[in-house]
């Protein structure tokens, strides 16, 4: 769908804007990766993994859960890709997937820290 007749922008600036914008495909990705951060436990233990790997075990301690809450919402991460596994002996261990989901907590957790101090959002 393309409206030709802007109101308030020039064509250079729509050119812009529209270069920049997500494709469709890309939109509804995106959207997907902040559903997924929409959930508390979740947002928790993606927190706890930015510190390091963990088991199933300690997360389920650090974010005061139930072990097979932990693992289905680990199940989903992964599928998601926003986490990865590796097995040592009968361990399985859990870490971040890329930094870019550290990147992503640090950015809201300083919009958080802006607001509560007072700041804009």
């Amino acid at each position: 769908m393309r409206y030709d007749d802007c109101l308030y922008i020039d064509k250079a600036r729509e050119d812009i804007l529209r270069a920049y914008m997500p494709t469709e495909a890309e939109a509804r990705a995106l959207a997907d990766f902040f559903s997924v951060c929409a959930d508390p436990t979740r947002v928790k233990m993606l927190s706890a993994l930015a510190a390091g790997d963990m088991c199933v075990g300690d997360i389920a301690c650090v974010v005061g859960m139930h072990p097979s809450t932990v693992s289905h919402q680990l199940k989903l991460l992964r599928d998601k890709g926003m986490v990865k596994d590796r097995r040592r002996g009968k361990v399985i261990y859990y870490s971040l997937a890329d930094e870019c989901v550290v990147a992503a907590l640090d950015v809201g957790t300083e919009r958080l820290l802006r607001a509560s101090a007072g700041g804009r959002a």
